[in-house]
């Protein structure tokens, strides 16, 4: 207790006179309750505590109200951390969720009309292009060093923030501080990929080992052979593979979120290749201007390797997935892997980890009576097209993002919550319930060095170099709202049997220009986009694009199906290692 007088009055001399004696005694009974776990001792955490506290004196009193999606991060900031925030700095949090579309809705809408729907959200980075662009949102770097640098904590830490380079716009500067962070993974169960008489069914049947499949082509030939060859496990109908297809738009990120990269479209380099990038948009190096998204304006979003990305996933989910699968959406597909009949899961969110380590007792068919998974994670493997130095897959980094907007006090009071659930007092405990990591510190922290052998995976892959080779979507995307509900509508159509791949995909390239020519002209006429919205290229034949110019977008390859290629998993983790 001497030791934490001693920080409390040093923390006194930095800020002013201390805080009231019910805040400092809510603060300790947080940190001994719930806030155990932390990389800062419980001296550094109550030094950190007061500050929030004499900072938020100003705003004692004050109701805010904030909106992020449905994860479980989010549910435990909503009911457990709002309490917290509450009684010990006296500002009030309503924080809202609600699904993903309805967030980007909301968050479109502000943008739109001016009018402060919410004090804060946590919005995906992919709209970081948008924010940079449009200058609707607050630029974080010069809000933390002028109007909000009495709000903004000494103990912040950016540098300790995992996603950071994610959500700084072309311009250098930071627009959106990390909340949350998962990645689409591979998911299979280890325990039948071990078990030595469907190894040896398997290597018979395909000539190649039973393992995590490198490409495209092994994963095809895996979901047959336990939909087919294997059929049942324990008497119980077992199934290859699992998706979603609901005409919803969490089927438009299933495709925006890296799958047409994955497949080969797309440029080398990271975080998301010049000049085309996963969404087949056109930006040549050097330049903020995208120029198009049909292969006739250089684009790939219609080339070959995003149609044949398209018709795969259709193929899969209606052949190897089980049946309810192409009704599903992002939030009910995931955690039905914890059935336990589905083998594998080529497209993967670790967001849905926290559902999948629940104990036996809770329903979950994925863990044995200990609790230890009988699943692993891996990278998902690429496509045909896809060439070393490529994305490999996609990372979500959930990230506070603050509006012009928003009322002066109401952004100070909400930036003051967003520090404090991304703090180092918090965040260790917070990761523990939602397991999206943000922090370096946290991430290779004691207690998940403990816990990571209950985790098939997500420590190793976070802890691992190989982890920025997943990026979110980047700054060739200019309007994120307005392009992404073209594709599940387009992409649904191909579910639905309307059109062939081919048709929806020359489709939907031809509507994302025809939507990004009226952004030029507003930006041209108005400076909408700050002079970087799309200027686009002039329409010629694709077959320029495909074979006289180097890169993507690329033609058709002659064989779509190379021979399977398959790595033991203890080798692939020495790798992460």
């Amino acid at each position: 207790m001497k030791r934490l007088l001693m920080a409390s009055t040093c923390m006194a001399v930095l800020y002013g006179a201390g805080p009231a004696m019910a805040d400092m005694e809510a603060a300790e009974r947080w940190i001994n309750d719930e806030f155990q776990r932390s990389v800062l001792s419980k001296e550094e955490q109550m030094a950190e505590m007061e500050w929030f506290i004499k900072a938020a004196e100003p705003f004692s009193g004050m109701e805010v109200n904030v909106l992020s999606e449905t994860i479980p991060t989010h549910t435990y900031e909503s009911e457990v951390l709002t309490k917290a925030f509450e009684e010990i700095t006296g500002i009030k949090v309503n924080h809202q969720l609600l699904g993903e579309g309805e967030v980007v809705q909301a968050v479109q809408t502000q943008m739109q009309t001016n009018r402060n729907l919410y004090d804060g959200y946590v919005n995906d980075s992919d709209l970081v292009g948008t924010h940079a662009r449009l200058q609707a949102a607050v630029n974080l770097t010069d809000y933390m060093a002028g109007e909000g640098a009495d709000v903004t904590s000494p103990t912040l830490d950016l540098d300790d923030f995992i996603g950071k380079d994610f959500t700084t716009g072309p311009d250098g500067a930071l627009w959106q501080l990390p909340d949350q962070q998962f990645a689409n993974l591979y998911w299979f169960r280890k325990d039948w990929f071990d078990n030595p008489d469907y190894q040896a069914a398997f290597k018979e049947k395909y000539g190649y080992d039973l393992g995590v499949p490198v490409n495209w082509s092994a994963y095809e030939d895996i979901a047959a052979f336990f939909t087919e060859d294997v059929g049942e496990v324990d008497g119980v109908k077992i199934y290859g593979h699992m998706d979603y297809g609901k005409r919803a738009p969490d089927l438009g990120w299933r495709m925006t979120d890296a799958w047409l990269s994955m497949a080969g479209t797309g440029s080398k380099g990271l975080p998301n290749g010049r000049p085309v990038d996963e969404w087949g948009i056109r930006m040549e190096e050097g330049s903020c201007n995208p120029v198009g998204a049909s292969t006739s304006r250089g684009g790939a979003t219609n080339a070959p390797a995003s149609v044949y990305a398209i018709r795969k996933w259709d193929e899969w989910l209606r052949t190897y997935a089980p049946p309810a699968a192409a009704s599903y959406d992002f939030y009910q597909s995931l955690p039905a892997l914890n059935q336990g009949n589905v083998a594998q899961q080529i497209f993967w969110y670790t967001a849905f980890t926290a559902d999948m380590v629940k104990p036996k007792s809770e329903g979950n068919q994925t863990v044995d009576d200990e609790g230890m998974p009988l699943w692993r994670m891996a990278p998902s493997p690429h496509g045909p097209y896809w060439e070393e130095g490529m994305k490999v897959g996609y990372q979500d980094v959930g990230s506070w993002t603050f509006m012009k907007s928003t009322p002066v006090e109401n952004r100070k009071a909400a930036w003051l919550y967003a520090q404090f659930v991304t703090s180092k007092t918090v965040d260790t405990e917070k990761s523990h319930v939602g397991l999206t990591f943000i922090r370096n510190s946290t991430v290779n922290g004691e207690s998940f060095t403990e816990r990571a052998p209950a985790l098939g995976g997500l420590v190793e892959f976070y802890r691992s170099p190989d982890r920025v080779r997943w990026t979110p979507t980047g700054v060739n995307v200019p309007d994120y709202p307005k392009l992404a509900q073209l594709w599940w509508q387009y992409i649904g159509d191909v579910n639905a049997g309307n059109y062939t791949p081919q048709v929806a995909m020359d489709r939907l390239a031809s509507e994302m220009d025809t939507i990004m020519g009226r952004m030029q002209e507003a930006d041209e006429k108005a400076n909408v986009y700050g002079g970087c919205g799309p200027r686009l290229n002039e329409e010629r034949d694709p077959s320029y694009w495909l074979n006289e110019v180097a890169g993507s977008p690329k033609p058709m390859l002659a064989n779509e199906k190379p021979q399977g290629e398959t790595i033991a998993y203890e080798e692939l983790i020495k790798q992460w290692q």
